[in-house]
C-alpha cells in the first residue's frame, strides 16, 4: 500500500530506496534484523525491541495506534522521512500522524501527492530544468560543533566546545559537517528533544571560486532524538536511507547504524568483528544458536554476478546466550570440526580463521 498510494510512480525513491539503504546499513554493519510487515507488529512485538520506518508515508490511523502501542509496551523506534504524512489512501495530513513520538511537528500541511501523470511531467520538467542548473551541496551540521579542538587550518571563528557529543555521532569527532545532498523542510520540534544535526542550504560546487556555504548554519532539524519512558525515539527527516541506497557514502551509513545502536540499546545479541562485507543472521532452535555468516566481500559488491570469492578472516563472533543455550561448544558446518568457545557473563565468543563463501556456526 506504501508503495500504490504514498510512492506510486516514483516508488523507487521513494519506498524502495530507503528500505534498501537501511538493509545496506544493516548488513555492513553486521546488525541482524527481520522484515515485519506494519499490521503484524503487534503479534511480533514480545520478540522485537526496536522498529525501524524507513519513510513509511502511507500510515492508516490504526496502524499508528498500534506503533504506538509498541512504544508503550517499551518498544524503540526509528523513522525517517515523510512517515506518518499521509493516510493509507496517500492523502496528506496536517502533520505527522506519529508527531507526539517523534517530538516535530511539520510548520505547513503535506503536499499533495501527484498522481502518475503528474509525476511523469514533474519528472521531465524537473529533468529539462536540471541542464541548466549548476550542481549543488547540501549539508548536515554536527552540534555541539568540535573544531576548535581539531589540529589543522584554523579560520579563527571556530565556536567554543560546549559539551559532549551524542553517541549517534560516534566516529565524527574530527568533522562538524557531513556531506548530504537532499533537502529538508523546517519543523517545529518539541521542547526536551535533542537535535544533533541541522540542515546546510545548497550551495553551488562550481566554479571553485563560487562554491562557499551563502548559509552555514541553519535550525532546520535533520535529526530528532527523544525518548518514552524506557524506549527510544528516533526520528531522521534527513533521507539519508535513500541517499545510502545510492550513493553508499560511509558516513551515511555509519551514522545509520550508530542510530540503530543507540536505540536497540543493550538489545542486540550480536557483535561480528574483523575485515569484509558479512550478512550475519542469527537464529534459535531448541538448545542451541545457529548463526549464518554470508561473506559478500567483492569487487563488485552489490552487483551481480560474483566474479570471484575473496576470503575474510580472522572473524571474532561475540553471541549473547539465550535460555536453554550454555555455549559450551561451537560446530562449524562449512570448514567443519569444532571451535573453542569462551563465555563471559553470559556471552559466548567465538574466533573463526576464515570464511570463503559462508559459514554455519551451531552453538550449543
Amino acid at each position: 500500500r506504501n508503495t500504490d498510494f504514498f510512492g506510486r510512480d516514483d516508488a523507487a525513491e521513494l519506498v524502495d530506496a530507503p528500505y534498501t539503504g537501511f538493509m545496506h546499513a544493516l548488513v555492513r554493519a553486521r546488525i541482524p534484523y527481520v522484515p515485519v510487515h506494519i499490521d503484524q507488529i503487534e503479534r511480533e512485538s514480545g520478540k522485537l525491541t526496536a522498529l525501524i520506518l524507513p519513510n513509511l508515508g502511507a500510515l492508516s490511523n490504526d496502524q499508528c495506534a498500534a506503533i504506538r502501542r509498541f512504544v508503550q509496551k517499551g518498544g524503540s523506534l526509528f523513522a525517517t522521512g515523510d512517515t506518518s504524512l499521509y493516510t493509507e489512501f496517500g492523502d496528506g495530513r496536517a502533520d505527522f500522524e506519529l508527531a507526539d513520538l517523534f517530538r516535530a511537528h511539520r510548520t505547513s500541511a503535506a503536499p499533495k501527492l501527484r498522481n502518475m501523470r503528474e509525476q511523469r511531467q514533474g519528472l521531465q520538467q524537473r529533468a529539462a530544468a536540471d541542464r541548466f542548473l549548476p550542481d549543488v551541496h547540501t549539508y548536515l551540521r554536527l552540534s555541539p560543533e568540535l573544531r576548535a579542538q581539531v589540529n589543522g587550518p584554523n579560520a579563527g571563528d571556530e565556536p567554543k566546545v560546549t559539551g559532549k557529543r551524542h553517541p549517534v555521532l560516534r566516529g565524527f569527532e574530527e568533522t562538524d559537517i557531513v556531506p548530504y545532498g537532499g533537502t529538508l523542510v523546517p519543523l517545529r520540534v518539541d521542547s526536551g528533544a535533542i537535535v544533533p544535526l541541522t540542515f546546510i542550504p545548497p550551495f553551488p560546487t562550481y566554479p571553485p571560486e563560487t562554491s562557499w556555504m551563502r548559509v552555514p548554519k541553519t535550525e532546520v532539524p535533520g535529526l530528532v532524538l527523544s525518548g518514552q519512558g524506557e524506549s527510544r525515539i528516533a526520528f531522521l527527516p534527513a533521507d539519508v536511507d535513500r541517499r545510502y541506497a545510492k550513493e553508499h557514502l560511509p558516513d551515511h551509513g555509519d551514522l545509520l547504524a550508530n542510530i540503530v545502536r543507540w536505540v536497540s540499546g543493550p538489545s542486540i545479541p550480536l557483535s561480528v568483528e574483523g575485515p569484509g562485507l558479512i550478512d550475519c543472521h542469527l537464529y534459535e532452535q531448541p538448545g542451541r544458536l545457529i548463526l549464518h555468516l554470508v561473506n559478500l566481500t567483492s569487487a563488485g559488491t552489490w552487483r551481480a554476478p560474483v566474479e570471484e570469492l575473496i576470503p575474510v578472516g580472522p572473524i571474532k563472533v561475540k553471541i549473547k546466550l539465550t535460555q536453554g543455550v550454555g555455549g559450551r561448544t561451537a560446530r562449524l558446518l562449512v570448514a567443519g570440526g569444532t571451535r573453542r568457545v569462551s563465555v563471559n557473563q553470559g556471552i559466548a565468543s567465538i574466533e573463526i580463521a576464515s570464511i570463503l563463501d559462508h559459514e554455519v556456526v551451531v552453538l550449543g
